[in-house]
């Protein structure tokens, strides 16, 4: 398990745990029957699912591609059409050069990817013009990371012993490769195919670990003039759900420990994407419900997934099952008099085989949740005429879980942070973040019972600041000070860390 607190992340060695399941049912079946019923359940609702989604793409691709294939179906206000369609995109592409490659980047995630135009090749030597030709894009960056408690006697020891991020300097990196297809050319409304990969690397391996596998393999489309959007494939939930990003931007590379809980409680992300379908039903511009019927990742935590699922390819890990995740969210752009908006609430139900902290020498159980409301504001924009998105921002997030069944049960983030604070650095971001990470009662007893210093819960507070140095290349600059690093059990040379952390992204 880890805790990311922005660019610095407080990583706590796995405690193993065990559950408890009620011995009496009233069908009378075994523990180990409904279990085995609730798995195959599980598993047979998500295959109908997608075997409905399915359906659902091919009727929609068919009845399109016959219209495409039959020049009678078209009315004689369809070419004209198409001609003024053609006019508006070459005026568009005359203006803006990097207009054309607008429909190739990654569709239906709340991410912000850097687009061509931030990438440090750009159109160099017209390859990505060539690519986008014949439907392809393609986006890749590299996240390295440096992190160290500046902090005399914290306890230096073996990477081996480590206990946390920057308790001995610690370096990781992390590199992307997404290549997207675009099928609205075919007349499949905003359709779209993306193959992605992942590749990262520790030196301190609890923190990772080293893996090289898939990010996403997916198939997106949009329905009803937009009001829904689908997509179905192996998918990092991450990118879908919740918004931990501070911004939302990629480049700022500054994550929130909340996705922490989220990933105990089954959520698939970047390094550990699952299967799964995910409908968005858009009420207007602004008001959306999104769903998803996705395979959990391990409930034993996501070392272990990536430890048995490297490349991300397996349809299931031991003990996962089917987790539900909806979503009800509020989104309005910035623009001139109009600050930017996002307000969101969801939950997710997981019927994974969990330990049960509560009752550690019983079976698992298999009931988690989790919960979670976040709010991100504009409080001031600082050029609306010529950059709506600048100016100064406030959020805050509250999550929780159940504490039988996860180690982290509570979680709140305050954030205050700016876009463009200076007109100097437009694109640079500023971020301040306090956090409070609370643990289970349960696991709390337990490690007290054996005589083991604790502690209730770990706050930090981080500053940093991340520069746009140039086109697809940033740089973050981070100071975090946290009080007790560690998971639940400490010494008094691990009470505190004040880390420093530097990191880049590079676009391509």
């Amino acid at each position: 398990m880890r805790i990311e607190t922005n660019s610095t992340e407080v990583a706590i060695a796995h405690v193993p745990q065990t559950s408890y399941v009620k011995p009496l049912n009233p069908t009378g079946l075994s523990a180990k029957s409904v279990l085995s019923i609730q798995r195959t359940t599980a598993q047979r609702g998500l295959v109908i699912a997608l075997s409905f989604a399915a359906c659902l793409v091919s009727s929609s691709t068919l009845a399109q591609t016959a219209n495409i294939l039959n020049p009678k179906s078209d009315s004689p206000d369809v070419p004209r059409k198409r001609k003024a369609q053609k006019k508006i995109e070459l005026s568009q592409t005359k203006t803006d050069p990097f207009a054309k490659f607008e429909n190739l980047r990654p569709k239906g995630m709340w991410l912000g990817i850097p687009g061509p135009a931030d990438t440090i090749d750009q159109d160099a030597g017209g390859v990505r013009s060539a690519l986008a030709n014949v439907g392809i894009g393609y986006v890749g960056w590299t996240q390295n990371s440096f992190a160290n408690n500046l902090l005399p006697n914290a306890a230096r020891s073996t990477i081996a012993n480590q206990l946390y991020n920057g308790q001995n300097p610690t370096f990781n990196t992390v590199n992307y490769m997404w290549t997207t297809y675009d099928l609205s050319r075919y007349g499949i409304p905003d359709g779209q195919i993306v193959v992605a990969a992942e590749q990262q690397y520790w030196t301190w391996k609890p923190g990772g670990p080293d893996r090289i596998g898939i990010d996403t393999i997916s198939y997106y489309q949009t329905f009803f003039d937009r009001k829904l959007e689908f997509k179905i494939g192996y998918l990092p939930n991450q990118n879908e759900f919740a918004g931990t990003l501070v911004g939302g931007n990629a480049g700022a590379n500054v994550f929130g420990p909340s996705a922490n809980i989220l990933f105990q409680g089954g959520m698939s992300n970047n390094p550990a994407p699952t299967p799964a379908v995910n409908l968005k039903f858009n009420v207007n511009d602004r008001l959306y419900d999104r769903v998803s019927f996705q395979r959990s990742i391990s409930p034993d935590g996501q070392f272990v997934q990536l430890t048995q699922n490297p490349t991300g390819l397996n349809w299931s890990t031991p003990n996962a099952g089917l987790l539900v995740l909806n979503e009800l969210g509020y989104k309005e752009k910035a623009a001139v008099g109009v600050p930017d908006t996002w307000l969101r609430a969801g939950a997710g139900f997981n019927n994974s085989n969990y330990n049960n902290l509560q009752y550690p020498n019983g079976p698992r159980a298999d009931e988690n949740s989790f919960y979670y409301v976040a709010a991100d504001r504009q409080l001031w924009q600082t050029a609306a005429q010529s950059s709506a998105a600048r100016g100064i921002y406030g959020g805050f997030t509250v999550m929780y879980a159940p504490p039988d069944l996860n180690k982290v049960t509570e979680y709140y983030e305050l954030r205050l942070y700016a876009k463009g604070l200076f007109d100097s650095r437009p694109s640079d971001q500023i971020a301040v973040v306090a956090t409070d990470t609370v643990w289970s009662h349960f696991a709390v007893d337990a490690a007290a019972a054996k005589g083991s210093l604790v502690h209730l819960d770990s706050k930090a507070i981080s500053a940093t600041y991340t520069a746009h140095l140039a086109p697809g290349v940033y740089l973050n600059l981070g100071l975090s000070y946290i009080d007790h690093p560690t998971s639940i059990t400490y010494t008094p040379q691990t009470g505190h860390a004040l880390n420093f952390s530097a990191s880049t992204a590079v676009f391509f």
